[in-house]
């Protein structure tokens, strides 16, 4: 059976992640579960958010409810609606944090993931749960397509704080195949 696919349509054009169900189901149901997430006013979790934080030459990050003000000074300490999820680091599976991977951000605390996650754009390893450190960050998909709109939004002028000065919004994220 094939990985299911997300696919995020953003403001400066679409990129696709294949989400690795097979190898994290614990990150990629959570995931799932938060994208799928309708608000009172049937908006989608990660519809309308914005990218908070970008790094040249580091990673890109995504999915905090703040974010949906990109001037919001929150942006970036929202929560999932679902809590934190439990972290995931199957000794069968070491995905490295690779150039293009999707990888769960957290606070630095065991278990405490939710709904951000970082797009790494350099290969980041020392952030890999198997090695020596403290941080722990899981990789659970991919990107497939598009790898030209993340190198575009990681390349969007920042100020000090790696806020974008132009935000980067996602219109939408669909997932087909879950």
């Amino acid at each position: 059976m094939a990985n299911p696919v997300a696919t995020f349509d953003t403001s400066l054009g679409t990129f696709k992640a294949e989400l690795y169900l097979d190898k994290m189901p614990i990150t990629v149901n959570n995931f799932i579960r938060v994208a799928r997430h309708a608000d009172s006013s049937g908006r989608n979790f990660y519809d309308g958010l914005h990218f908070h934080r970008i790094i040249r030459g580091f990673m890109i990050q995504f999915g905090c409810e703040y974010s949906v003000d990109p001037a919001s000074p929150r942006a970036g300490t929202g929560k999932s609606p679902f809590g934190n999820v439990e972290d995931e680091h199957p000794e069968a599976y070491k995905l490295s944090n690779e150039p293009g991977t999707l990888s769960m951000a957290n606070s630095g605390s065991p278990n405490s993931g939710g709904a951000q996650f970082f797009i790494n754009t350099v290969h980041n390893s020392y952030l890999d749960f198997f090695t020596p450190g403290r941080s722990r960050h899981p990789v659970f998909g991919r990107i497939i397509e598009g790898m030209d709109v993340v190198a575009k939004i990681e390349n969007t002028p920042t100020n000090p704080s790696d806020r974008p000065l132009t935000p980067v919004r996602v219109n939408r994220v669909t997932i087909e195949g879950a």
